[in-house]
């Protein structure tokens, strides 16, 4: 599985971490930047990030801000990108299992690293359910075509 990664400069230091421990897992990581911890717009790298996912050049991708919710949004923005917020292990297996997301932002000034690594684990291995919530996707997908 191919995995983006993004963030501003708040969330570098916990997208190194999570990088690594993606590679240590296997995981074959595309890095968008930012490449340091010096400020900068989130929007420029979110994006690429939310492309690729979209584009399916990358599988799924982890965003990364001081508190995540500026990186949803704008990895929001693209068309085909279900990109949800978490901030425990269930908010992530519920992610998945429920809404079929591709994209994880996580708020590196909220939770510790450690936790930032649960979650992006469970939100990796949690399969998407379907079922009842294929309908619902589908119209998440739909939204914003009119």
């Amino acid at each position: 599985m191919r995995i983006a990664i993004a963030s501003d400069h708040a969330g570098f230091s916990y997208k190194t971490i999570i990088a690594n421990w993606l590679v240590q897992q296997g995981f074959d990581v595309k890095d968008f930047g930012t490449d340091t911890d010096a400020p900068v717009d989130y929007p420029d790298f979110i994006y690429l990030a939310a492309r690729a996912v979209a584009a399916g050049t990358c599988n799924r991708g982890i965003v990364l801000g001081g508190s995540g919710n500026g990186e949803a949004i704008a990895a929001n923005k693209i068309k085909g990108v279900r990109c949800t917020l978490c901030w425990n292990e269930e908010s992530a297996r519920l992610a998945r299992a429920h809404n079929d997301s591709n994209l994880l932002s996580l708020g590196a000034r909220l939770i510790p690293a450690d936790l930032a690594i649960k979650i992006v684990s469970v939100w990796i291995e949690t399969p998407f359910e379907g079922g009842r919530h294929i309908a619902r996707v589908h119209k998440l997908d739909a939204l914003g075509d009119e």
